[in-house]
């Protein structure tokens, strides 16, 4: 950001190194392992009295010649050239630091110059020991030229100390500088036996071929358990981000290391071929044929290099875009433009705003990416939307940290996501019309306290179920939906009835048939779940109409499958259910009730992985989304998931996450689902408040189905209240499973807002470990001493401890009376205000909790002035939400 932008959109700098570099450094280590060969070569020319080799040598000698010294001169300026055009900062920093390396450097490759002239054309007219002299002088100034280059590019990927004192010889002698060293003189080896299998490959007399060539296959395999020891060696001193992002994370890298595994197998494996007689014109193919492959194996390696370097250029010193890591923070607060000195924008306005994105893409991503060739930019974004690109930019440097953190404010952040979106991509984003639900109504069951003996209560036992509703692609929550309800005997002394009655429920009629309505769960259901189900059964057997089953204290229906989808195409997330109780002994009806299923299908993972709502343009996800998904994860974890759903087998996300929801174990050294999917999204979703938790989950105010509509929303409560920021709420997830490598990945870049160390929070189960409502309801009373404000890192401690599991002392369950969870009465329905409020309408007229404002007389027959349920009951008006 200091320099001028060298402005390449087509072919990128990064690209025009490689090339150059690729043949420079083929020819650099030739020009070192190939000086060994001539005079070791020479030295049993002579001793044996081979004039054929010795001959053979000459001729070597004059192409070995123009090929290091001619080629390898100018190649190595042009490297200079191209690295001080597209990187200058590194390059100036390199010759800050190491100038006087440089300068030795420079003194050695004279000696080469000097010693390989001279070794060339005193060929044959000095004595064989003054010329093997020569020979010698030449081989190690060009060795010498290698360990002081060898120590500056270990520098760039280790460091080491000198990151703490600046100094020198730290730099110089880093921690991989000696695998370094070993590694490409063993390679420098390789390589002279390589090409002098060209030169051989010229020779007339065939069997002096023969000898060349079975002579310069020792040169190639002799090396070899040095360059495998040494590359293990080399891989144990790189940082254990660099190793990660060579071998688990960086998507690019899977190229180079199957070239270099597989250059590795031709190259050693097709030089065999040389101990073998052939004819010369085959010879010559087998030769040049080992060049090409060595001109691969090295870019194999030197990718390799690079990428272990990512996202520096010179490691834990300068990212790859020249902005150095302690820059960084106060290029945020005064804005990237403002800080670039050669950027004529300075600040981002509304009319500049995609000029502004243009010049921050320059000069923050072109170091790397082009606009849509090499690297580029156009194809590694066009699957997500505008928003998603923002995303992204949060996340960058956190999870996959191959790529530099994102430089620059919001406004500055949102500019170069626009750029990218609107004008390397050609697309727009279209501003959501606000939604209008179709209007719903139901009529309040009738129950006349004088003579009615019995009162049933029903709920579903989560405030809302939401369905992954593409299972052609994948799925992580099918339809499946829990009934539980209460049935208590009125009296003085009510009672809990769980023998000798029977509880049907059913529901409203046009959500009778979810089969018709949405097919694909029960065509899937046997590759997902491994089960054919009947169309209309759910995964535990229950269709929408059916019965009950006594579970201890209560009555449940496990697993209803309830979809949001009418009949008559009318999208209706709260579907409502009647359940009525009768004596199993004579068949009497003893209490009729309602209550809805919520069931939502509004994912937000269109928001930024692209593809609109699939259900008529209202909910539902897209075939489009779920591609961009599983191509998202194939690219992230090396998976096949795209491939395979595109084949005909979708999966199940648990069936590799574990996941408590639906009871899967998933495998061992993987994230369970909920760590999975909040750990790696706070890192590109932070900062937001309870906007983060509305990008994915059915909550906005403004979606189709707005789940969050309990008395708490009148009070101003939000998720964060309860489940912490995303940012928190991820850090707990992940610290119940600090064992796994992945978790402490994700946690790594998180910090929470409501506890000030994350070494603070305390570690939780997904759907075991819940915000315990005492966090907040000290006492059973709000405004009593204790309240904190969240409930954020107070969790219950398992299953039982759950509110809708709770039970006061008296066997009634705390969620019969208070109602779902994020929808506790009096709840406000966008649908139909009291649709959520059925219950406490009809046993006592007000949507408040059921026994509020004194109602005793809902199940008690005797008047009531005690706190029978829990504390602070008696005369507790105050602070409760009545739904008009």
């Amino acid at each position: 950001m200091n320099y001028p932008i060298w402005y390449l959109p087509n072919t990128g700098g990064g690209l025009l190194i490689a090339i150059i570099a690729i043949l420079h450094v083929v020819v650099a280590h030739l020009a070192v392992g190939g000086g060994l060969f001539l005079v070791l070569t020479e030295r049993k020319a002579v001793k044996s009295d081979d004039t054929g080799m010795l001959q053979y040598v000459k001729k070597h000698t004059a192409f070995f010649m123009l090929l290091t010294m001619v080629f390898g001169g100018v190649s190595g300026v042009g490297i200079w050239f191209i690295i001080a055009l597209v990187n200058p900062g590194a390059t100036s920093a390199l010759i800050h630091n190491f100038v006087f390396g440089w300068a030795i450097e420079w003194v050695f490759f004279i000696g080469e110059i000097v010693a390989l002239l001279i070794y060339h054309y005193r060929f044959n007219k000095m004595s064989p020991k003054n010329h093997m002299i020569i020979g010698w002088l030449y081989f190690i100034f060009a060795w010498l030229s290698l360990f002081i280059i060898n120590g500056i590019l270990g520098f760039m990927l280790t460091p080491g100390r000198w990151l703490e004192t600046g100094n020198f010889w730290l730099g110089f002698f880093n921690p991989s500088f000696l695998p370094g060293l070993l590694f490409r003189t063993a390679i420098a080896i390789t390589f002279a036996g390589v090409f002098a299998l060209v030169t051989g490959s010229f020779l007339k007399d065939k069997a002096l071929r023969t000898r060349v060539f079975r002579y310069s296959a020792k040169w190639m395999y002799i090396p070899l358990i040095i360059l495998v020891l040494t590359g293990f060696y080399y891989s144990t001193v790189i940082s254990e981000d660099a190793f990660r992002n060579v071998f688990h994370v960086n998507p690019e890298s899977r190229i180079f290391i199957s070239i270099l595994i597989y250059a590795s197998i031709a190259l050693f494996g097709l030089g065999l071929f040389t101990i073998i007689k052939m004819n010369g014109f085959l010879q010559k193919i087998l030769a040049f044929a080992l060049v090409l492959i060595s001109l691969g194996w090295m870019s194999g390696f030197e990718y390799m290099r690079e990428i272990a370097r990512k996202p520096f250029v010179l490691y834990d010193f300068m990212y790859s875009n020249g902005i150095l890591p302690e820059e960084i923070p106060h290029i945020n607060e005064t804005g990237f433009l403002a800080s670039a000195k050669w950027s004529n924008i300075k600040e981002v306005t509304e009319a500049n705003k995609l000029d502004a994105g243009s010049e921050i893409f320059r000069i923050q991503c072109m170091s790397c990416h082009t606009i849509d060739n090499y690297n580029g930019i156009k194809s590694r974004t066009d699957r997500l939307t505008e928003r998603g690109l923002e995303a992204q930019l949060t996340g960058m440097g956190k999870v996959n940290t191959y790529m530099p953190p994102f430089v620059g404010n919001q406004n500055e952040k949102e500019a170069l996501a626009a750029y990218i979106f609107e004008v390397i991509q050609g697309k727009t984003t279209e501003v959501a019309k606000p939604y209008s639900p179709t209007p719903l109504s139901t009529d309040v069951p009738p129950f006349d306290p004088k003579k009615d003996e019995y009162v049933l209560l029903v709920w579903n036992d989560l405030g809302m179920h939401c369905i992954s509703d593409d299972e052609k692609y994948f799925s992580f929550l099918p339809p499946a939906n829990t009934l539980n309800a209460q049935l208590f005997k009125r009296g003085a002394v009510p009672q809990v009835i769980t023998k000798g009655v029977e509880l049907l429920y059913e529901a409203e009629p046009m959500h009778a048939h979810p089969e018709t309505a949405h097919p694909s769960f029960w065509e899937y259901s046997k590759e997902i779940f491994g089960v054919e189900l009947p169309p209309g059964k759910g995964l535990a057997g229950k269709s929408v109409k059916d019965k009950m089953d006594a579970h201890g204290n209560h009555f449940a229906a496990d697993f209803i499958p309830v979809v949001p989808y009418r009949e008559d195409d009318v999208y209706s997330p709260y579907p409502m259910f009647t359940i009525k109780a009768y004596d199993k002994e004579t068949g009497k009806l003893l209490a009729t009730t309602k209550a809805v299923t919520p069931t939502s299908t509004e994912m937000g993972c269109k928001n930024c992985h692209g593809g609109e709502f699939a259900w008529n343009g209202i909910s539902g996800v897209s075939d489009e989304t779920s591609r961009n998904i599983l191509a998202a994860h194939d690219r992230y974890n090396g998976t096949t998931l795209l491939a395979g759903a595109e084949n005909g087998h979708p999966k199940l996300c648990q069936s590799c996450h574990a996941d408590p929801a639906v009871g899967a174990k998933g495998q061992a050294g993987i994230l369970n689902f909920s760590s999975a999917v909040h750990g790696f999204h706070a890192n590109y979703l932070s900062n937001m408040d309870n906007a983060s938790c509305n990008m994915c989950h059915p909550s906005a105010t403004t979606g189709n189905t707005n789940c969050y509509r309990g008395r708490h929303t009148e009070t101003g409560i939000n998720c964060t209240n309860c489940h912490g920021r995303i940012e928190g709420h991820a850090l707990s997830l992940l610290a119940a499973q600090k064992n796994i490598k992945q978790a402490n990945v994700l946690a790594k870049n998180l910090e929470p807002v409501f506890i000030a160390d994350k070494a603070n929070i305390n570690p939780r189960t997904p759907w075991l470990n819940e915000p315990d409502c005492k966090g907040c309801h000290t006492n059973f009373n709000i405004n009593g001493d204790g309240y904190s404000g969240t409930a954020f890192n107070q969790w219950v401690g398992g299953f039982n401890d759950l509110y809708r599991n709770r039970t006061d002392n008296h066997g009634v369950m705390c969620i019969a009376c208070h109602g779902s969870t994020h929808a506790v009465y009096g709840a406000r329905n966008i649908y139909e205000k009291q649709r959520d409020n059925m219950q406490p309408l009809q046993y006592q007229q007000m949507a408040g909790t059921i026994g509020t404002h004194n109602n005793c007389a809902v199940c008690h027959t005797k008047s009531m002035d005690t706190n029978g349920h829990h504390r602070n009951m008696v005369n507790r008006k105050d602070n409760v939400a009545i739904v008009e």
